[in-house]
C-alpha cells in the first residue's frame, strides 16, 4: 500500500524559507507523479507545484513561480518543495498527493490525485 508522509512545515516569518518533504512508502517513487497541493481555511485547494513521473518535468502555480521549487530524489523515495521567499499567503496544510496517471501532472486538477498524505502546516506570519 502506497503511503505519503510529509515533514518539514512550521512557522517562519515574511521573507523566510522552508523545505517540505515527501517520503514515499510501498512502492517506487517512480510510478507516481506527485504534487504539492495546499489548504488554507476557507479556500480552494491548490496544487502548487507538481513533478511527472516519466520524464521529471515540473509545474508551479503562478502564485509561487520564481519562488518555490519542487525535485525528486527517487533514490530516497522522497519529494521536495523548497520554498523561499515566504509570504503570508502561503500560510496552508501543504499535502503531497500521487497519481499514477500518464499525463504531465499539470494535467490533474487535486481531486485527481488517488493517494495523499497527513499534511504538513505552513504558518507564515510575523
Amino acid at each position: 500500500q502506497l503511503q505519503l508522509v510529509e515533514s518539514g512545515g512550521g512557522l517562519v516569518q515574511p521573507g523566510e524559507s522552508l523545505r517540505l518533504s515527501c517520503a514515499v512508502y510501498g512502492f517506487p517513487l517512480d510510478y507516481y507523479s506527485i504534487a504539492w497541493i495546499r489548504q488554507a481555511p476557507g479556500k480552494e485547494r491548490e496544487a502548487v507545484s507538481c513533478i511527472t513521473k516519466n520524464d521529471g518535468s515540473t509545474y508551479s502555480a503562478g502564485s509561487v513561480k520564481g519562488r518555490f521549487t519542487i525535485s525528486r530524489d527517487n533514490a530516497k523515495s522522497t519529494v521536495y518543495l523548497q520554498m523561499n521567499s515566504l509570504k503570508p499567503e502561503d500560510t496552508a496544510v501543504y499535502y503531497c498527493a500521487a497519481t499514477t496517471g500518464r499525463h504531465h501532472c499539470s494535467g490533474y486538477a487535486p481531486h485527481e490525485y488517488n493517494w495523499r498524505g497527513q499534511g504538513t502546516q505552513v504558518t507564515v506570519s510575523s
